[in-house]
Protein backbone atom coordinates (compact mmCIF):
# COMPACT_ATOMS: atom_id res chain seq x y z
CA UNK A 1 0.00 0.00 0.00
CA UNK A 2 0.92 3.76 -0.95
CA UNK A 3 2.12 5.58 1.90
CA UNK A 4 0.29 8.61 1.44
CA UNK A 5 -2.41 6.22 1.70
CA UNK A 6 -1.63 4.82 5.15
CA UNK A 7 -0.87 7.69 6.46
CA UNK A 8 -4.95 8.80 5.39
CA UNK A 9 -5.60 5.36 7.05
CA UNK A 10 -3.95 5.20 9.92
CA UNK A 11 -5.18 8.57 10.48
CA UNK A 12 -1.54 9.67 11.23
CA UNK A 13 -3.05 12.40 8.49
CA UNK A 14 -6.31 14.10 8.04
CA UNK A 15 -6.16 13.61 3.96
CA UNK A 16 -4.39 12.17 1.63
CA UNK A 17 -3.59 15.59 -0.21
CA UNK A 18 -1.95 16.34 3.14
CA UNK A 19 -0.05 13.34 3.37
CA UNK A 20 1.76 13.71 -0.38
CA UNK A 21 2.61 17.30 0.96
CA UNK A 22 4.39 16.32 3.79
CA UNK A 23 6.05 13.35 1.95
CA UNK A 24 7.26 16.07 -0.79
CA UNK A 25 8.47 18.44 1.87
CA UNK A 26 10.60 15.53 3.51
CA UNK A 27 8.77 15.87 6.90
CA UNK A 28 8.46 12.13 6.21
CA UNK A 29 10.33 9.36 6.71
CA UNK A 30 10.06 5.73 6.44
CA UNK A 31 13.01 3.38 8.37
CA UNK A 32 14.92 6.46 8.91
CA UNK A 33 15.23 7.80 5.38
CA UNK A 34 12.91 10.62 3.19
CA UNK A 35 10.16 8.92 1.60
CA UNK A 36 7.80 9.82 -1.36
CA UNK A 37 4.45 9.07 -1.05
CA UNK A 38 4.36 6.43 -3.35
CA UNK A 39 6.51 4.17 -1.40
CA UNK A 40 5.49 0.88 -0.53
CA UNK A 41 4.65 0.69 3.35
CA UNK A 42 4.86 -3.09 4.93
CA UNK A 43 4.67 -4.10 8.55
CA UNK A 44 7.15 -3.72 10.54
CA UNK A 45 8.03 -0.32 9.07
CA UNK A 46 8.96 2.89 11.16
CA UNK A 47 7.42 5.89 10.39
CA UNK A 48 8.37 9.52 11.51
CA UNK A 49 6.87 12.63 11.19
CA UNK A 50 8.90 15.42 12.09
CA UNK A 51 6.84 19.12 12.09
CA UNK A 52 8.39 22.23 13.50
CA UNK A 53 7.16 21.70 17.15
CA UNK A 54 6.32 18.10 17.48
CA UNK A 55 7.97 14.46 15.71
CA UNK A 56 5.64 11.64 16.27
CA UNK A 57 6.97 7.55 15.57
CA UNK A 58 5.18 4.96 15.02
CA UNK A 59 5.39 1.28 13.88
CA UNK A 60 3.11 -0.13 11.50
CA UNK A 61 1.46 -3.30 12.73
CA UNK A 62 -0.69 -4.03 9.50
CA UNK A 63 -1.26 -3.27 6.20
CA UNK A 64 -5.16 -2.67 5.66
CA UNK A 65 -6.43 -4.67 2.42
CA UNK A 66 -9.59 -2.53 1.79
CA UNK A 67 -8.90 1.39 1.30
CA UNK A 68 -11.63 1.68 3.69
CA UNK A 69 -10.86 1.60 7.41
CA UNK A 70 -13.26 2.34 10.53
CA UNK A 71 -11.76 4.94 12.96
CA UNK A 72 -11.63 1.65 15.68
CA UNK A 73 -9.36 -0.51 13.23
CA UNK A 74 -7.56 2.35 12.53
CA UNK A 75 -5.85 1.86 15.91
CA UNK A 76 -4.49 -1.61 14.96
CA UNK A 77 -2.82 -0.38 12.06
CA UNK A 78 -0.19 1.20 13.97
CA UNK A 79 1.81 1.68 17.28
CA UNK A 80 2.85 4.99 18.47
CA UNK A 81 6.58 4.48 19.94
CA UNK A 82 7.06 8.34 20.84
CA UNK A 83 5.26 11.97 20.56
CA UNK A 84 8.14 14.28 21.35
CA UNK A 85 7.67 17.82 21.69
CA UNK A 86 10.87 19.79 19.85
CA UNK A 87 11.95 23.33 21.04
CA UNK A 88 11.38 25.46 18.11
CA UNK A 89 14.61 27.87 18.72
CA UNK A 90 16.78 25.12 18.39
CA UNK A 91 15.64 24.08 15.21
CA UNK A 92 15.74 20.06 14.93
Amino acid sequence: MRLDLFLKLSRLCPRRTVAQKLCDAGIVLLNGRPAKSAHDVKAGDEIIIRKANKEVVARVLNVPTSHNVSRRDANSLIEIVSKTELDPEIGV
